[in-house]
């Protein structure tokens, strides 16, 4: 990723560097193909808590997981931002180095009644990323990109490591999940152009191949979780 003017070089998206941009929608039409929804968790929470949840979700760069759960019905809110870190307020460019420790992530508000904790969890394993790589994502390289859940209660801890588990069991990748699994320290939000990134800019190359399919694949297999507006992060803040 790079800093603003937020326009990915043709060099950056592999393979489409070299096909040609007007590759864009075969190669995203094979991506698409690829996706396929994971079972659903063996191990929930009862969708009787009246108040609204927080999970931070990690998995490469944060336009497209910002952009998927901002299309998820229960999501109230969810910001880009960086986890996992040791640096206090940490800028992009900080984080891009690689050295402050924080990975990209997303901060996900949710209401337990309408989506729980383990559906996020197989929307984010089915369409948000390849839990495989390891410290990595797509075109994107380095451990601020790397595949974590912060998880915020020790219910979320116990239901993630079920599901990975489960996961694992069922060998659905021909490689082992690399997702980690860590308490949820500081949350820090990423700059104001980073939020809604997908919503603002879709025509984006690096967001029509890698982060679009992403999206399209959320409505195509999860319907039922589908939400046709986005809840953006300007909109909620304005709404204040």
């Amino acid at each position: 990723m790079t800093t603003t003017p937020r326009f990915r070089p043709a060099a950056a998206l592999g393979l489409v560097a070299l096909a040609g941009l007007a590759a864009i929608p075969a190669l995203r039409a094979s991506a698409e193909d690829a996706a396929r929804a994971m079972p659903a968790p063996a191990l929930d929470s009862a969708p009787a808590s009246s108040k609204l949840q927080t999970a931070i979700f990690a998995g490469g760069c944060f336009w497209g997981v910002q952009g998927v759960f901002e299309h998820v019905k229960g999501v109230t809110q969810a910001v880009s931002g960086y986890a996992g870190g040791t640096l206090a307020n940490p800028s992009y460019e900080q984080v891009s180095g690689g050295d402050t420790g924080h990975a990209e992530s997303v901060r996900v508000t949710f209401d337990p009644k309408i989506v729980s904790y383990g559906q996020l969890l197989r929307i984010f394993f089915s369409v948000a990323l390849d839990p495989t790589q390891v410290d990595r994502q797509g075109p994107d390289f380095g451990t601020q990109y790397r595949s974590e859940l912060f998880v915020s209660t020790p219910e979320q801890d116990k239901i993630a490591q079920a599901y990975i588990a489960q996961l694992t069991a069922a060998h659905l990748f021909s490689r082992p999940i690399a997702t980690r699994i860590d308490k949820a320290g500081a949350f820090y939000p990423a700059e104001a152009y980073h939020q809604d990134y997908l919503t603002r800019y879709p025509n984006n190359p690096y967001i029509a191949f890698n982060d679009i399919p992403k999206v399209e694949n959320l409505k195509k297999l999860f319907p039922g979780n589908w939400a046709e507006a986005p809840v953006k992060v300007t909109e909620v803040a304005s709404a204040k």
